[in-house]
């Protein structure tokens, strides 16, 4: 991702924090040249809802789904556990061998707050519209 895109990708989180708005972490990166601050993407990757693309030091990239991990003191005692689309395996991967993190995939559940849909429900009965409480399907 070019420098710029990345420093955009940020700007805007900034931005949308600073408007008290939840920002999504989708196409965010971290590389390993800050330890602390990998681990701390690792800890957001969890709670995250869509795909990551670890790069991993070797130069093999990995994409899926993080649904576990194991956060020691360092790089080398964390892991992470994910499912991956290619296969119905889990792969586990120690930290000390990703060089890079990119919240790649669309967060599931961005915008998807219990007020957000309160507002469209009540946006649809106002116009006449159907509004029903099934949830709405990811596109």
């Amino acid at each position: 991702m070019p420098q710029e895109a990345k420093a955009g990708a940020d700007i805007a989180t900034l931005a949308a924090l600073a408007a008290g708005d939840k920002p999504t972490l989708q196409g965010l990166v971290a590389t390993r040249e800050d330890e602390l601050a990998l681990l701390g993407a690792f800890e957001k990757a969890f709670d995250y809802r869509g795909d990551v693309t670890l790069t991993l030091t070797d130069g093999a990239g990995v994409f899926g789904y993080i649904f576990d991990r194991r956060i020691g003191a360092g790089l080398a005692d964390s892991s992470v556990r994910l499912l991956t689309p290619d296969s119905d395996a889990k792969v586990t991967i120690t930290l000390d061998r990703v060089a890079r993190l990119e919240f790649t995939g669309r967060d599931a559940a961005a915008g998807k707050s219990f007020e957000t849909w309160v507002k469209k429900y009540i946006e649809k009965k106002r116009a006449g519209e159907q509004a029903s409480i099934e949830s709405e399907r990811l596109e």
